[in-house]
């Protein structure tokens, strides 16, 4: 492979084709002399995680119009916080969030460390995170490696090899990659290559920059790769979620900070168990509760299996929230509450 065609081809494309994005400095802002924000970069990487950038970009608008700086962002109240991200999923990523900005604003007078160690030292950074800010916020010549980037090296080198066993070795090819010459670019150009030419399914080889360099393309069947590892069936777990409702206001309670949806608003629920539980069994309160369906929602280790049951009562120790705010709640109680309200502002 001629890496340094490959390099140029690349970068010429993004050069010309760089998705329009609200944390991204353009090819040619950069050329001018303007730098990224590396609070901006490091918050879009954080949002991005297994997520999409149309489900993430408008909540980056909404954090940055709020919080538009990482001071404003280290003074904000842990629920509200918790509450903006809501709809974002992988809530562990809120929490690190607010850690990491107090630790930035307290230690290093909110001024982002510009080298990979140094962010990676920074608590809630991981690895992917440090070398993307690194490389994007501060044009260091990190290695950056996403699931897209993953796929393009798979596809480039025809790695027979199947993904997860494989991601040390699609690593290291990335990493031969890189060099000093705009290393935030390069990172950008080849995760907008796997987003919108190098796709999981039916690439667009013949709009791809690099399509003669490809290994995959070569052989004819670069749709099969990355190779994987056939995944194991996801548990089922099984439990009660209760609606409990005074008037045009739903109860909602404060779940623990640690364990999944940590620190969130949710309705009241039983434990998540193998087996249905009694369905009464911790109630928030003694009420006619009545059956309102079921709910299914897949999180990333296990399906879930709600049962939804509905009230009207009151309870000590919840917070009450209008039916037009549970917008705040994660996705798996909004289901349910619609589910159990059927209410036209929730659907």
């Amino acid at each position: 492979m001629n890496t340094a065609d490959l390099r140029r081809r690349l970068l010429d494309w993004y050069d010309a084709v760089a998705r329009d994005l609200p944390w991204r400095v353009s090819p040619a802002d950069r050329r001018q002399g303007r730098t990224p924000d590396p609070y901006r970069v490091w918050l879009s990487e954080v949002m991005l995680q297994q997520t999409t950038v149309p489900h993430a970009a408008p909540y980056f608008l909404e954090f940055t119009r709020r919080w538009p700086t990482v001071g404003d962002l280290a003074a904000v109240e842990d629920g509200d916080l918790m509450g903006a991200w809501a709809g974002l999923g992988y809530y562990a990523r809120a929490r690190n969030l607010l850690r990491c900005a107090r630790a930035v604003a307290a230690d290093h007078a909110g001024v982002f460390p510009d080298s990979e160690a140094g962010l990676r030292a920074l608590p809630g950074i991981g690895a992917y995170t440090a070398a993307a800010v690194a490389a994007i916020a501060f044009d260091r010549p990190a290695n950056v490696v996403d699931g897209n980037v993953e796929r393009v090296m798979s596809r480039l080198f025809a790695v027979e090899a199947p993904l997860p066993g494989c991601k040390e070795e699609l690593k290291g090819l990335a990493a031969s990659l890189v060099t000093d010459d705009r290393p935030g670019d390069w990172a950008q150009a080849l995760m907008d290559l796997g987003a919108t030419v190098c796709k999981p399914k039916a690439p667009l080889c013949e709009r791809c920059p690099v399509s003669m360099h490809c290994a995959a393309f070569a052989r004819g069947d670069p749709e099969t790769f990355p190779r994987k590892t056939r995944k194991a069936a996801r548990p089922r777990r099984y439990g009660v979620a209760w609606v409990l409702t005074r008037g045009d206001a739903v109860a909602l309670v404060r779940r623990p900070d640690k364990g999944l949806l940590g620190g969130m608003l949710g309705l009241p629920t039983s434990d998540w168990a193998a087996e249905p539980p009694a369905i009464l069994s911790g109630a928030p309160a003694d009420a006619d509760w009545r059956p309102a369906g079921e709910i299914d929602h897949v999180f990333t280790h296990f399906s879930l299996t709600l049962t939804v049951m509905r009230a009207e009562g009151d309870a000590e120790g919840v917070t009450w929230t209008p039916v037009d705010r549970l917008d705040v709640l994660p996705s798996v109680f909004l289901k349910a509450a619609r589910r159990a309200l059927l209410n036209p502002r929730l659907l």
